[in-house]
Formats: structure tokens, sequence, C-alpha cells
């Protein structure tokens, strides 16, 4: 009896990871096939390859910078995460490691900022920016995210795990601070970097709202703001539109898949 209802639960939880499964990968589906087709079979909800993905793609190229665009958002999204893993990583070892009755109370201040919308200071960030002449820059765009809350809170939290033997160890042994958070920190922590890469990178890329604002020329325009001005026309040409739409997936999909154990392996440190 508990054989057979054991089994019950085993194929019921499969019939639902399924469906799941189904209603999780379907839009990607759907994605790539309407790449391949035209505006009228899209419309018609066609969900079989077509013979028009030649004819998108040289349509892309006759009507969009897909290659500037491309290069600008892989540009900036690449610095972003590299400067925001950097100084996050730092200010949460340190607000870890170091003993310091304040750092609470600053740390509580870090986490009430992140209620703060960004609508309420998108208006002072660019008066500031226009003053500074950091429009249409790579600086503008990544300036203000370089540092977060929610990254700083992510490693501290880590950081919770992280042996503090070693570290005493280390400073036994003549190591210095930079030395001991470079040489021994970063790479016991490399599944919490691989995972904080990952959602920083994935948000710089999908960045549309601050780009729109700061990014203000043809040359320095990124891939939502690309895809965006596909829509804008009297008429859409869905065909061209997926096709953008795919090419823009497609390095967060391979980044995700290529770090996948790491980015469980650093949620799950973060939890415990």
């Amino acid at each position: 009896m508990k054989m057979k209802k054991l089994n019950r639960v085993s194929t019921a939880s499969y019939i639902f990871l399924g469906v799941v499964c189904f209603f999780s990968v379907f839009p990607f589906y759907w994605m790539v096939m309407a790449a391949t087709n035209k505006s009228a079979d899209i419309i018609s909800g066609k969900l079989t390859p077509g013979l028009y993905l030649f004819s998108n793609i040289k349509s892309m190229l006759e009507t969009v910078s897909m290659g500037r665009a491309f290069w600008n958002s892989l540009r900036t999204s690449i610095l972003q995460t590299l400067l925001s893993i950097l100084v996050c990583s730092a200010a949460g070892y340190g607000f870890q490691v170091y003993r310091d009755k304040k750092k609470d109370l600053l740390m509580s201040i870090l986490l009430l900022s992140m209620m703060i919308p960004f609508a309420s200071t998108m208006i002072p960030l660019f008066r500031m920016f226009s003053k500074v002449k950091l429009l249409n820059t790579t600086v503008g765009f990544i300036l203000p995210s370089i540092s977060t809350a929610f990254l700083i809170f992510f490693f501290r939290q880590n950081s919770q795990s992280f042996p503090v033997e070693i570290i005493q160890a280390a400073r036994v042994d003549g190591l210095s601070e930079f030395q001991i958070y470079a040489g021994v920190y970063c790479p016991i922590m490399a599944p919490t970097f691989a995972a904080a890469a990952i959602v920083t990178f994935m948000s710089a890329w999908n960045n549309y709202m601050w780009p729109l604002i700061v990014m203000q020329s043809q040359k320095m325009q990124t891939m939502p703001l690309l895809v965006t001005g596909l829509t804008a026309g009297y008429t859409t040409d869905y065909g061209l539109l997926m096709l953008s739409v795919t090419i823009m997936t497609l390095p967060t999909v391979v980044l995700f898949f290529t770090q996948q154990k790491r980015f469980v392996e650093g949620v799950v440190g973060s939890v415990k």
C-alpha cells in the first residue's frame, strides 16, 4: 500500500513538473518559431518553423544597427557586472568580518534604501549627470548601479558561513587585508560571485529605464532600446521584432546555463 501511494505521489509530481516545464519553455519556443515567420503568420498563431528567417535577417541588417546595439549592451553589462561585484563583495566582506557596533545600523539604512523607487531618484540623477556631462557615456550608464543594497546584503549573508579562523590564520601569517580578500575570500566564495554575476549581468542587460534617459544618441543605443524602437512605428514587423528579441535573449541564456550549478550553490549559500 505504501509503495502504491508513493508511486502515485511521484507520478503526480512528474505530471505537475511536466506541465510547469511546458508553460515555462513554450514562450521561448514560440519566440524562436516566430523569428522564422512573417508578420501575417505570427498574427495568425503559427507555431511551426517558417521560411522567412533569412528574410527577417536581411530586414534587420537593413533597418537597425543590431551589431552596434549588441556591443553597447555587452560592453556596459560586463563593465557594470565586474565593478558591482568588486565593490559589493568588498562591502559585504567588510560588514561581516570587521567588528563595529555601528555597522548593523548602517546595514539597516542600506536595506531601507531598497524601498525607495527608482522613479523618485531618476530626475535628480539626470540633472546631476547632465551637469557633470556624463550623458551618452558608459560611465553614466553604469555609475548609478555599481553599488546596490541587494548585492551588499547578498554577499554579507553568504559571508556569515565563511570561517573566520582562516582570516585569523592568514593575518598571523602576515597577509594584508587585501591579500586575504583577493587570495583567500574570493576563491572560497566563488559560487556566490557566480550567482551575483548572473543576477547583475541580467539586470544590466535588460535595463531599460535608465538607458532611455542617459543614452540619448543612436550610437549609444542598447538592445532594450532598439527592440522597443521596433514597435514605435505605424506598423510592426513581428518577424523582425521576434528575431531581435531572440538575439537579445541569447547572452543571458548562455550565461545562466554555463553557470547554473554555481548559481544554485550561491543562492543556497545565501539562505544558509
